[in-house]
């Protein structure tokens, strides 16, 4: 049987910020113990802290063979198993075709796509072995792809296409996977450039309007993990576009085409 609530260890990749963030504080507010990986160790361990005791920081890469496994090896020597993995972390670069390198987009995919297959592949024993759950962060631009954002939607494209197999492949074992399909979220992913690197100064292109706070996405997107859903797709404005795509591709791109003009330019920073 799946663990309950209160007896649950999740890992967050991508916990710096954003998404990782306030998907930590909402699982230890629902009582769960919590490893939070990322990059920035000084960000998770004061995350670590805030929290009471309930987490521990776990420095590394996704990008980086074998520090997935070095982490699993501390969850499970400090909690003793392993329940959820929120394979968040990611980033996105930008930029029309003509502007951007073949490493670009291999940078892209490194970190988007390899990044959540190392993920997998180190946590599944334990996972597993628990019955319990994977959440594939991927986007609505995993539905839509926009001028200017071709490598992250052809990584986003490719998160939402392992969630569906691994689904299938990981149900007879009694294991959950969960596609998470964000729109706009408030996080920090809109001020990193395309070398993954963070920029406190580069103004977010998004309305403030438009932007969901981290901790009401951060609800619906546990809510749908715990209640083991094969989607969810987070935001009004999400789950519009996500339907289109879906169902009204050509309405999509006609929009699309006709709104060509007010996109704002792409900074390839």
């Amino acid at each position: 049987m799946p663990p309950t609530p209160g007896d649950r260890v999740v890992l967050v990749t991508g916990a710096s910020s954003g998404i990782g963030r306030a998907l930590a504080e909402e699982y230890v507010r629902r009582g769960a113990r919590i490893a939070l990986l990322a990059r920035r160790k000084d960000r998770i361990e004061e995350l670590a802290r805030s929290l009471g005791g309930r987490a521990i920081a776990i420095a590394g890469d996704v990008t980086v063979d074998g520090d997935l496994e070095r982490a699993v090896e501390e969850i499970l020597r400090t909690f003793g198993r392993l329940d959820v993995v929120v394979a968040n972390a990611g980033f996105s670069v930008n930029g029309e075709v003509e502007g951007l390198s073949l490493d670009d987009y291999r940078r892209q995919f490194e970190t988007n796509v390899f990044g959540m297959l190392r993920t997998i592949h180190a946590t599944l024993p334990a996972v597993r072995a628990a019955r319990g759950s994977y959440a594939l962060v991927g986007s609505v631009s995993g539905f839509v792809s926009v001028p200017g954002y071709t490598a992250y939607s052809m990584s986003k494209y490719a998160v939402r296409a392992l969630a569906e197999g691994l689904e299938l492949e990981l149900a007879p074992h009694g294991v959950s996977v969960t596609h998470v399909a964000p729109g706009f979220v408030d996080s920090e992913i809109r001020s990193v450039d395309n070398r993954g690197t963070y920029k406190a100064a580069k103004a977010d292109p998004v309305p403030s309007w438009m932007v969901v706070p981290g901790p009401k996405a951060a609800r619906e997107i546990a809510d749908a993990i715990d209640a083991r859903r094969s989607e969810a797709v987070i935001t009004r404005h999400g789950r519009v576009f996500a339907s289109l795509g879906r169902h009204a591709p050509g309405l999509v791109y006609g929009i699309l085409r006709l709104g060509r003009r007010f996109i704002p330019a792409i900074d390839q920073s």
